[in-house]
């Protein structure tokens, strides 16, 4: 085991911001969840993202389909980061998008304004 393993433990899984948007055109499966707050959500988000903040998804994580490809969004990578681990803690297919939202909209990817539904 390498030192950054063995500080860290393994790599988690992730996806970037160009391969995310592939993965949409492609799996209408997967479950985009932003763990950003309602504020920030509301500026810009990625279409059909369901909003659960990072401090509520331990207490909402049943909303979660555990069938299904979860991918964790934030705003720069780390809470995402956060959500991620704690969701493959609890055996769910998650991944991180590396970079969060700066990289999505870095990458002139379509971005949807407005409160979550």
């Amino acid at each position: 085991m390498n030192l950054l393993s063995s500080l860290f433990g393994p790599p988690l899984p992730s996806v970037n911001a160009a391969e995310l948007n592939e993965k949409l055109k492609t799996n209408k499966r997967s479950v985009i969840v932003d763990v950003r707050q309602p504020e920030e959500y509301s500026a810009g988000h990625i279409a059909g993202s369901k909003l659960i903040p990072l401090g509520d998804l331990t207490k909402r994580i049943n909303e979660l389909p555990k069938d299904r490809e979860i991918i964790c969004v934030c705003a720069s990578g780390n809470r995402s980061r956060s959500a991620t681990k704690l969701l493959v803690k609890a055996g769910y297919n998650a991944f991180n998008m590396q970079g969060g939202m700066y990289m999505w909209q870095r990458a002139k990817l379509p971005v949807k304004k407005g409160k979550a539904s």
